[in-house]
């Protein structure tokens, strides 16, 4: 189980814990005071403060997931961009660049179809530098 799913069930059940806690302590204190206490004012700020806690984390993972949507097509643009200019590239080093820039896309879309797997990481890692000396003139 990967450690963010682990922390995220760990977080559920403290939570879950905590609420069970609580009302087992009002259950008590009910019991024993006739009058209530006037804990509904703080109730109210707590569940506020909740309420803004819980809009604030969905920000920021709106955030970050437009970031990464915009990465990628940045990505995909210089791709585009950088396959275009081997036309102008002498003709006998236009075909193998080609195939090489293929196959870095192929990587790249295998990437993100399946990101946590590490040996798609090191194959993209490894094609990058490829193409960048192949462009330049010089042999990996």
């Amino acid at each position: 189980m990967q450690p963010f799913a682990m922390m995220t069930l760990f977080l559920l059940a403290a939570v879950i814990a905590c609420i069970e806690l609580g009302r087992r302590i009002r259950i008590r204190r009910n019991q024993k005071d006739e009058a209530p206490s006037g804990l509904s004012t703080i109730d109210g700020a707590v569940f506020g403060l909740m309420g803004l806690l819980l809009a604030f984390t969905f920000s920021g993972a709106e955030s970050r997931f437009d970031t990464r949507r915009q990465l990628i097509v940045q990505e995909s643009n210089a791709i585009g961009t950088a396959y275009l200019r081997v036309d102008l590239l002498p003709a006998t080093a236009q075909p193998q660049l080609r195939e090489d820039f293929r196959s870095y896309t192929d990587s790249r879309i295998a990437l993100y179809h399946a990101i946590s797997n590490n040996q798609m990481r090191c194959r993209t890692s490894w094609l990058a530098p490829a193409l960048c000396k192949r462009k330049s003139g010089t042999n990996p």
